[in-house]
């Protein structure tokens, strides 16, 4: 579980191909795209940068991206779905290159989102980094996912618990996972050097989760929406040091 710092590099290369990505992807979210194209793009993009798509071929998966839209908590797979004015999306996207992986995840809206759904994506956003506050050398899995909890519980929101964080390296998932609850100074103690994915998946209504037919998809069992943000991160001694970047997608939202 711990690396090397020439190892933390190569993760963060992945993890920066995999901030690109998104920001491509991003240019082209609007109402009548197919989340299908969507994917062909990312493919496309990544390939172009010398990297394999993580997700495409994974215990069967079929596609480069993950996009979820609206009460799709994580796991859709592309297709000929159309994003529609007032959709949100969330897109996991996933590399690896020179034997290491990137992981990271966003949620977009499309067009002119209810005020409800935009603040769950702020909140959710902003429960990601308090998270991320906590993974620190010396505290526990269990710091981080109370620091999520407890600030989306606030706003009334609810956190799936069927799906967790992760850590991750030469594989896309590896020890310890990450859950999004929790007590604070419980689970394993964070070491210097272990590298782990942070993403948390908060819902507007209940927490509990269905599987759709097509055996991946995970959707909210009321319908209500569901955003998600994920981060690859490093546990320093005195900080944490955030490997992915949320800098290029934003680049492109804000540019729109």
């Amino acid at each position: 579980m711990i690396k090397t710092e020439e190892e933390i590099i190569r993760i963060r290369n992945s993890s920066l191909i995999v901030g690109k990505a998104l920001a491509e992807v991003a240019r082209y979210i609007r109402p009548g795209v197919t989340t299908r194209e969507l994917d062909r793009i990312a493919e496309e993009f990544i390939r172009d940068q010398g990297a394999i798509p993580a997700f495409k071929g994974y215990e069967g998966y079929p596609a480069t991206l993950c996009v979820s839209v609206n009460d799709q908590v994580v796991h859709g797979i592309p297709g000929k779905r159309e994003l529609k004015d007032g959709d949100i999306v969330s897109i996991d996207c996933g590399v690896v290159q020179d034997d290491f992986y990137g992981d990271s995840a966003y949620t977009f809206a499309v067009g002119e989102v209810p005020e409800e759904w935009l603040l769950l994506m702020k909140q959710t956003r902003e429960s990601l980094y308090k998270g991320i506050e906590m993974a620190v050398a010396g505290k526990r899995v269990g710091d981080i996912g109370f620091a999520v909890q407890s600030w989306v519980e606030q706003f009334g929101y609810s956190v799936v618990r069927d799906l967790v964080g992760h850590g991750i390296g030469r594989n896309l998932h590896e020890k310890p996972e990450i859950p999004n609850y929790g007590k604070r100074g419980t689970g394993m103690k964070l070491t210097e050097g272990m590298t782990i994915c942070i993403e948390p998946m908060i819902n507007l209504g209940t927490r509990t989760v269905v599987q759709e037919r097509d055996g991946w998809t995970i959707r909210t069992a009321d319908g209500k929406p569901s955003a998600h943000y994920e981060h690859e991160v490093v546990v320093r001694k005195d900080s944490c040091e955030i490997l992915s970047t949320f800098d290029y997608i934003e680049e492109v939202i804000n540019g729109k």
